[in-house]
């Protein structure tokens, strides 16, 4: 069974191509586009599959939308009908997109891959499974349980907000949801707007935040207080009641109602350019605790209901790594898998692997390996010809390397030299995360690659932190983790020998102070509370990277690097050749690796291109 599975129209829209249950390409649009989290139909990404799979449309058995149109346009219909006649503005907004897309969404997939090429209509078998259910589907086919607990959380599908679901075999259930307007995935975005950030993009960084509260202050259990009377009641199972007095996003334009919660909370809504202050740390932290609270209830609750000791998550909430690497140290569950794609572009994969295994009823066969996802490396990679076409257009300087060996030791020699270096590598990643195919790299020993990766290559807020990618036989001796993250999605803490001592002032000191203060030997991926997000790099599924960091252990005898995705601030993660020359160009990178070539900064010719990133690529 070939089929084609689709996300789009909300954002970061999506496809991905399997054949026989078996994942062959997926990849957003947006790394097309270079429109970040791009909602538009995603024609791109579609012609990128049907080209590496050599399927024409006419062969696929079903094209999958990764949800239930008619479903979701119910609920806005009896949403606005509910709070009316509050929020007629927005529906007068909404109106004549959802008729178009969503309520006659059939007719615009049509169009839109007749655009890509010629098909017969009588042969396409269209489906549409629910929002939930993709996301179920996504996480638990690629895993390799045989049976597992599936908990989705996320803003909202059609309905559902979080389910707990029950995979065996090649049958799944959806056995309980939590309905809008009661979601934690849109408390947890109203707080991402509240304090300064965008929605749907913002909300890594309200987690990446909440470590600089102050755990001892009187204010977070202040703020707590203030959440559970005020805006959300928590029920012993996880399910929740939000105060919808207190929220806008049912029949509004904004999240929040922000003269109420500035009269809750003591300050107003922040700007983004906005001074960050204690406060705005505090209620940060406040929120993360407080989402922690309820994914573990959802957890004993799917643990309560299913019987099982796996574990699969997905949905927006998923990328919510702090929360997931807490979840695994309670050991509620035996063993967790996280889909990679966990937002709504997994959407698409887990469509198409839904009407596999549920519709058509498809045998599901295990592999025996860590999981089916390929190690998320599920996108287009770019010939030796692609590369030397890339040069020739904008005359770069560069060394080729028939040895990828001698390369690898070189481009670790300059990383443990204090240099970064752009390194993109065979398939580009699926998700939201760079695994090591299109990455920055740098040494975590180094002090000061924190401030020069955020201020002079990545063009973002000081306080965010960075990843480490660890070999990963090596992982638990620098991280306290008992579990592969081959995904990025676990936050674990440092091993306590790594930890230096703290001032003890350390938490009355501003928070820029406390940002540059040594907490470990490895500072640049260290986070302000002696955690970092871990991505335990296999040789199995990306030996090229596996190599680097090798090399780089032979060199400094640390088994571990610093990896950011290869973009600036606003941009989508880099897909081309093309866009990870301009990139490099645009920023004080100071190499490049692509495949066998690697450009040096000061041997190039000067960048005159007349581009500007930040007018090009809307600050998120």
């Amino acid at each position: 069974m070939k089929i084609l599975g689709i996300s789009a129209f909300y954002h970061d829209s999506a496809a991905a191509i399997t054949e026989n249950g078996k994942v062959l390409a997926a990849a957003q649009e947006e790394r097309f586009t270079r429109k970040k989290q791009d909602p538009g139909f995603p024609t791109n990404a579609i012609k990128y599959c049907l080209e590496w799979t050599g399927f024409s449309i006419d062969e696929l058995d079903a094209i999958v939308f990764y949800d239930k149109p008619l479903l979701k346009f119910e609920r806005l219909l009896e949403t606005y009908y509910g709070f009316s006649p509050k929020g007629l503005s927005s529906f007068i907004t909404a109106i004549p997109v959802w008729l178009r897309e969503k309520m006659f969404l059939k007719r615009v997939i049509y169009e839109e891959l007749e655009k890509i090429q010629d098909f017969s209509k009588k042969k396409v078998k269209m489906l549409f499974p629910e929002h939930h259910l993709s996301h179920a589907a996504s996480a638990f086919y690629p895993s390799n349980f045989e049976e597992s607990a599936i908990l989705t959380l996320d803003g909202v599908g059609e309905w559902a907000t979080a389910s707990i679901c029950y995979g065996k075999g090649k049958d799944l259930e959806i056995v309980k949801e939590l309905h809008f307007p009661h979601s934690l995935g849109l408390l947890y975005s109203a707080f991402t707007y509240f304090l300064g950030f965008r929605v749907n993009s913002g909300e890594y960084k309200l987690m990446g935040l909440a470590p600089y509260g102050n755990p001892v202050s009187p204010e977070i259990e202040k703020y707590k207080a203030i959440i559970k009377k005020e805006l959300i009641d928590i029920k012993e199972d996880g399910s929740i009641w939000l105060n919808q007095d207190y929220f806008n996003y049912a029949a509004g334009l904004r999240m929040v109602k922000d003269r109420k919660w500035k009269k809750l909370f003591g300050f107003p809504t922040r700007k983004p350019e906005d001074e960050m202050e204690q406060h705005h740390c505090d209620l940060a932290l406040t929120i993360q605790q407080i989402t922690e609270e309820v994914v573990f209830l959802m957890a004993e609750e799917a643990k309560r209901i299913t019987g099982s000791k796996n574990l699969c998550l997905a949905g927006g909430v998923a990328l919510n790594c702090v929360a997931n690497g807490k979840l695994l140290e309670r050991k509620i569950f035996e063993n967790v898998f996280i889909q990679p794609a966990a937002g709504d572009a997994g959407g698409a994969l887990g469509a198409a692997l839904a009407a596999n295994y549920l519709y058509f009823k498809q045998d599901r066969r295990l592999n025996g390996k860590m999981d089916s996802m390929e190690g998320s490396y599920l996108g287009p990679e770019y010939s030796y010809l692609d590369i030397e076409q890339m040069a020739k257009k904008y005359k770069a300087v560069f060394t080729k390397f028939d040895d990828f060996d001698k390369l690898a030791e070189s481009a670790a020699g300059y990383i443990a030299k204090g240099n970064a270096i752009g390194w993109m590598q065979g398939r580009m990643e699926f998700g939201p995360r760079a695994l090591g195919g299109r990455s920055i790299i740098g040494d975590v020993r180094n002090k000061d690659m924190q401030k020069k990766l955020n201020l002079k290559i990545k063009y973002r807020e000081s306080f965010r932190p960075f990843a480490p990618s660890v070999l990963a036989e090596d992982s638990q001796e620098y991280f306290n983790l008992d579990s592969d993250s081959p995904y990025m999605l676990l936050v674990a803490p440092i091993q306590e020998e790594r930890k230096a001592e703290l001032p003890d002032n350390y938490f009355e000191l501003p928070l820029m102070d406390r940002l540059y203060i040594n907490r470990s030997d490895m500072p640049a991926i260290t986070h302000i509370d002696f955690s970092a997000r871990v991505q335990s790099v296999h040789k199995e599924t990306n030996p090229r990277y596996w190599t680097l960091i090798d090399k780089f252990k032979q060199q400094t005898g640390y088994g571990v690097v610093v990896n950011t995705s290869f973009n600036v601030r606003g941009e989508p993660i880099v897909c081309t050749p093309d866009d990870a020359y301009r990139c490099f160009m645009r920023t004080e990178m100071d190499y490049l690796v692509i495949g066998n070539y690697l450009f040096e900064k000061t041997a190039q010719p000067e960048w005159d291109q007349k581009d500007n990133w930040q007018e090009e690529f809307k600050l998120d």
